[in-house]
């Protein structure tokens, strides 16, 4: 229960390192500002409230001492003299109330008492809680009563404060996101150089351009990059140099065997060295499909080139039809696709007896299917066919001349073409592979 809670938790961050690097910073820098204003304001408060005692003390004396040399008719006209923000005078009895009920109240009553050099009588009366608001009721020498209303409060805010605040704060979320976005744009640009990392070492180095940290990562890839090309290519000349040794005692062996008198035994004998030296032909053919020579690319009608290789092996006799299907012209290497058109061709021939060719256009890139109604391939074996050697004894057995490389062959091509090669189940048996090669530049299609 902890462990799935914990997980439900988690699901509340973005998804995107970029993202949750955003949320962290912003929430610290808002709780900042917050913290920053919070104690402005405090200390605005504080500020205020000794300017009042203040004004308090020097201005109640003064005042009180006006009022009582004042007649008693000219009073009332000087009380607006000498209001101030938070009290004022009034030549009446204070308004029913309570208790004091602050501590504030309290030391300002007792402030106005000491001002006065405690010469009066006061009567302070609570009026109102929200706002707080109290008055402090005295005599005057001639009996007048005279109250004194106080309303404290904070100084006002400017109007264009808030405004200021809001700015501030688009401005700290702005930065935030800059930063984040350099901060993780070298780390999307590593991961993408690393999907597009070929084994075979082709295509551009990652630039070593930008913050130090990034340079390292670039400069360490770039090494992992031709360790790794470096490393498949010595195993693909240890494969190429074995499976060419082995084709001359092959050969011996064939001749050596067909000299012998005809029997089940030499027949059986004959099988199994066709089958090593087909196996060894795949082998070389693999080995070479890892360091094709691309040669320069050319604009080519995917129609006019698939009706040519459908056109060879029907002139073979074999039972491969073209599909209708999208008109379209691609730049690309024909030579190298044409070898992933035929060994698909191949394989499907070979497990079902049959083949299918039809174009595909998706938005930016095209598609060519090689289809057949064969047995499948189970869905969880689907990859793991496309690695050398890997076969399905139980769909595909020897019986059928596969030695496992075909598919891999064909994917390894893909990939120098810059493509991807995918298979799938069809609806109501048989297997479609979908090679799909990205257009560097916009395709065409003919009407």
């Amino acid at each position: 229960m902890s462990g799935a809670t914990s997980k439900r938790e988690f699901r509340v961050l973005p998804g995107t390192l970029g993202g949750r690097l955003i949320l962290i910073l912003a929430a610290g820098l808002l709780l900042a500002h917050a913290l920053s204003f919070g104690s402005l304001f405090y200390e605005r408060a504080g500020a205020t409230r000794s300017m009042m005692l203040t004004g308090l003390e020097q201005d109640i004396p003064v005042s009180v001492a006006l009022l009582e040399h004042l007649p008693a008719a000219q009073r009332t006209a000087w009380l607006p003299r000498l209001e101030r923000r938070t009290y004022r005078y009034l030549l009446r009895p204070a308004a029913p109330g309570g208790p004091l009920a602050s501590d504030r109240a309290r030391q300002v009553t007792g402030l106005i008492d000491r001002s006065l050099n405690q010469r009066y009588e006061l009567r302070p009366r609570a009026v109102s809680a929200s706002p707080e608001r109290y008055e402090v009721e005295l005599t005057l020498a001639d009996g007048q009563p005279l109250t004194i209303e106080v309303t404290p409060s904070l100084l006002p805010i400017a109007r264009w404060l808030p405004w200021v605040l809001v700015v501030q704060v688009i401005l700290l979320l702005g930065c935030a996101w800059l930063a984040v976005r350099l901060a993780t744009r070298p780390l999307a640009q590593l991961a993408e150089a690393a999907d597009r990392m070929d084994p075979s070492g082709a295509g551009e180095q990652l630039s070593q351009v930008g913050p130090s940290e990034v340079v390292k990562a670039a400069r360490a890839l770039n090494a992992l990059r031709s360790r790794v090309a470096a490393h498949v290519a010595e195993r693909m000349q240890i494969l190429a140099a074995i499976s060419h040794d082995l084709q001359t005692p092959i050969t011996r062996m064939r001749l050596r065997l067909e000299a012998m008198d005809e029997s089940p035994a030499q027949e059986r004998l004959l099988q199994d060295v066709n089958h090593v030296s087909q196996l060894v032909r795949e082998g070389v053919n693999y080995a070479r499909s890892a360091n094709v020579a691309m040669g320069p690319s050319v604009r080519l009608d995917l129609e006019s080139f698939l009706d040519s290789v459908v056109g060879d092996y029907q002139d073979m006799g074999k039972a491969v039809v073209r599909s209708a299907g999208d008109k379209p012209s691609l730049q690309t290497h024909p030579q190298v696709l044409r070898r992933v058109v035929q060994n698909l061709i191949d394989n499907a021939l070979a497990y079902a007896g049959n083949a299918e060719a039809a174009l595909r256009v998706e938005p930016g890139r095209v598609c060519i299917e090689v289809m057949d109604r064969g047995p499948g391939i189970p869905a969880d074996q689907l990859e793991a066919v496309l690695q050398p050697f890997h076969r399905l004894e139980s769909s595909r057995c020897r019986a059928s001349g596969g030695t496992g490389l075909g598919l891999a062959i064909a994917q390894q091509l893909t990939q120098a073409l810059g493509g991807s090669l995918a298979l799938s189940n069809r609806e109501g048996g048989g297997l479609r592979a979908t090679v799909t090669l990205s257009a560097a530049v916009p395709l065409t299609s003919r009407t």
